[in-house]
């Protein structure tokens, strides 16, 4: 693997398995992006912070890399229909009075570079 690619390997998985904290951590920031159509939303965001820093964490070892990343693309696009619910609202996070308007609709396709990230290690 080159330098290059170890080294972006090592940030994506320190991303994961520290968004995956702050899913215990903070677990009540999370909590509006729960469109409301699903159940237990703090379970499901349990389970998410669970699965992005197993998949981060999964990245770290030869054995379980590709599989973690496939991991993380599926994680990815599991929570994607959260994303749309940000967007189509308006949902105000992180504390914030009101939604972020138009950039909530960027920030939709940002999560084509985090797929393609994580397919990078699905290859040799």
């Amino acid at each position: 693997m080159s330098r290059t690619k170890q080294i972006s390997l090592w940030i994506q998985s320190a991303f994961y398995v520290f968004s995956g904290f702050l899913h215990f951590a903070k677990t009540d920031v999370y909590l509006p992006m729960m469109p409301p159509y699903l159940p237990w939303h703090r379970e499901l965001v349990l389970l998410s912070g669970v699965a992005e820093a197993a998949g981060g964490l999964g990245l770290f070892f030869p054995a379980t890399r590709k599989l973690a990343a496939w991991w993380l693309i599926a994680t990815l696009m599991a929570i994607f229909p959260a994303n749309v619910h940000i967007a189509v609202n308006n949902v105000p996070l992180f504390g914030a009075p009101e939604g972020a308007g138009i950039w909530n609709w960027v920030r939709l396709p940002l999560q084509i570079p985090l797929l393609l990230w994580a397919y990078w290690y699905t290859r040799d």
